[in-house]
């Protein structure tokens, strides 16, 4: 299967699904077959990805006053991403969320040139689950699979803006112990595409 024929295939199973009323985008075990013979889809599962439009916000655009939220379920291991104009605070209000703190917030902020992806971890601070230098430790390992899942759930995004994918990613671990407490830049989201 070409690259561009699982692409194609994605791109068609998506726009019969997409919706901006909250539903869910999923794609068949052939599509997602096809994208990983291509090299397209590293460490994501698709099948494990749900992705939700908050109202007011077009899966084709624009890229500002973007945000995105991305929970996850321990137990199942899919992942919940939410796109909208703001970030989904009643995604992150569960009280297991709260414990946790292992969502993944980011925003689409314009700078100089272009737009850059800013991304915020929380590693410490406040009443949470682990130690920093451990949950500083899984964000960084986790990471790729958050910024595939970024890439892989707002593909028309991508799709209809392609200088999007030399956009700059800066994640900002936020800490209340000064060692984990940094900005770290992680390239441009075409490496995890």
């Amino acid at each position: 299967m070409s690259k561009n024929y699982a692409r194609e295939g994605m791109r068609k199973k998506h726009s019969a699904r997409h919706d901006t009323n909250g539903a869910s985008i999923e794609a068949s075990s052939d599509d997602i077959e096809g994208l990983r013979a291509d090299g397209l889809v590293r460490r994501l599962r698709p099948e494990k990805l749900h992705v939700r439009f908050l109202p007011g916000t077009a899966p084709e655009g624009p890229v500002a006053s973007r945000c995105y939220t991305l929970t996850h379920s321990d137990a199942t291991g899919d992942l919940f991403l939410t796109i909208g104009p703001q970030h989904d605070r009643e995604q992150i209000s569960g009280w297991y969320t709260r414990l946790m703190r292992d969502e993944v917030l980011a925003e689409w902020i314009a700078e100089e040139d272009s737009p850059v992806l800013h991304v915020h971890c929380h590693v410490s601070g406040g009443l949470i689950f682990g130690s920093a230098g451990w949950r500083y430790t899984i964000f960084r390992r986790e990471l790729p699979l958050v910024l595939e899942s970024f890439y892989f759930g707002d593909w028309r995004l991508f799709e209809m803006h392609p200088m999007l994918d030399r956009a700059a990613i800066l994640v900002h671990f936020h800490a209340t112990q000064s060692r984990y407490d940094r900005e770290e830049s992680w390239g441009v989201l075409a490496d995890y595409r």
